[in-house]
């Protein structure tokens, strides 16, 4: 697992578009990824994410987020009942 992970993170280390936020929020989606021991579908929650990117704001967290989707790192499910998590599959 840890070379799918490795190549993840080669990927976004050299691309040019993204800012020091960008990256945070990728190295914490990696992070719950290989915590999960989990490759495509992360569970994921807004306030985990973060908490472990260190983003303090909900806007700048938008903002980084829906760019980083925009860019084909991921895609997005949202859920929104309280029983059912959301999570990202990631695109390779």
């Amino acid at each position: 697992m840890n070379d799918y992970w490795y190549s993840f993170m080669e990927r976004f280390s050299s691309d040019e578009r993204l800012s020091v936020i960008h990256i945070a929020l990728l190295t914490a989606i990696t992070y719950m990824g290989i915590k999960q021991r989990r490759k495509k579908k992360i569970i994921v929650s807004r306030s985990r994410l973060m908490k472990n990117s260190h983003v303090k704001t909900i806007p700048t967290y938008h903002k980084y987020f829906k760019e980083l989707q925009e860019f084909g790192y991921f895609i997005y499910i949202p859920s929104y009942h309280p029983a059912v998590r959301s999570f990202v599959i990631i695109n390779k």
